[in-house]
């Protein structure tokens, strides 16, 4: 099954879900690394916390952008 590479339309769509996906993971592994760090962890906890606000940040660029873009994986 060939697939479809993705228009110049369909890319930001696309990468804005990654970059949300990929700073969410981050997140998560902040939180949980903060609880193991001691006196860091607030430190820890602020740099989750600013990747969460820009993850809303994105998502708002997404929903202006139309939402997500479905590809055509024929």
């Amino acid at each position: 099954m060939e697939r479809k590479l993705p228009t110049e339309i369909e890319k930001p769509g696309i990468l804005l879900l990654h970059w949300i996906e990929h700073n969410a993971e981050h997140a998560h592994e902040f939180h949980t690394w903060a609880e193991r760090a001691g006196a860091a962890g607030e430190q820890s906890q602020t740099a989750a916390h600013h990747l969460e606000v820009a993850n809303e940040a994105l998502k708002g660029v997404l929903e202006r952008l139309g939402g997500p873009q479905e590809r055509d994986q024929e």
